[in-house]
């Protein structure tokens, strides 16, 4: 109203928010199998003891991939098996990373970058940690599909990020363009598997509860029946 996008009258929001929800069955990592992570694995070169720290989205600089991969260089030294897997195309006109960036990822046998995939599942599942340092966002749908896959979030204090992860609740949240904080979270998550489960159970249980597809379209649907009924 300050800002007179909206009219003076009442505001609210459908739910806690979210584009769509979360088909909470299609993102399910049962429904993924051995088979199809071994071919993942064998094509990127993965292996089964590695400790993924996984993105998903575009590799652009206000996805804080630069703070990314610096952060990861300066720990992977102290964790042999950690690889930092980067899913999602570059944008090099719009947007285009840092030229030391792009210089780690295409030198370091430890960062691999996939490109563009279709389904991102087989990621999800294989991962231990993941990882998103944006510098805004809507409401980020890959933080709640990493949530319903099981793994463990670290995510930059800003809108909808925020709005599904609590600071050491649910996952980590750090502060935005913080390499120090990115680095320090997730060398913590690493080093302390019980707080990864926890955090997992925590954010399982904040899905089924505020953000599966299902609910989500009955609350959408209510509003309009309301909608219809006051015109």
């Amino acid at each position: 109203e300050k800002e007179k996008l909206a009219v003076k009258t009442p505001l609210h929001c459908i739910g806690e928010g979210s584009s769509n929800g979360i088909d909470t069955d299609y993102f399910n990592p049962d429904n993924i199998s051995g088979k199809q992570i071994e071919e993942v694995q064998n094509l990127w070169g993965i292996s089964p003891d590695d400790f993924i720290f996984l993105f998903i989205g575009r590799l652009v600089g206000d996805k804080g991939i630069n703070e990314l991969v610096a952060a990861f260089e300066e720990i992977m030294g102290s964790i042999p098996n950690a690889k930092l897997v980067l899913v999602g195309p570059q944008e090099p006109v719009l947007d285009p990373l840092k030229t030391h960036t792009l210089k780690g990822i295409d030198e370091s046998p430890n960062i691999i970058s996939t490109a563009y995939q279709q389904d991102v599942r087989p990621f999800l599942k294989m991962a231990q940690v993941f990882v998103f340092p944006s510098y805004r966002e809507g409401f980020p749908n890959v933080v709640l599909q990493a949530g319903a896959m099981g793994v463990p979030c670290i995510v930059s204090d800003i809108n909808g990020c925020n709005e599904i992860i609590t600071n050491q609740v649910n996952g980590l949240v750090i502060a935005v363009k913080n390499q120090h904080a990115l680095q320090e979270s997730m060398r913590f998550l690493y080093e302390n598997p019980t707080k990864r489960e926890r955090y997992v159970e925590q954010t399982k249980l904040i899905i089924a509860n505020n953000f599966e597809r299902k609910q989500y379209w009955k609350l959408l649907l209510k509003e309009y029946q309301l909608r219809e009924e006051n015109v």
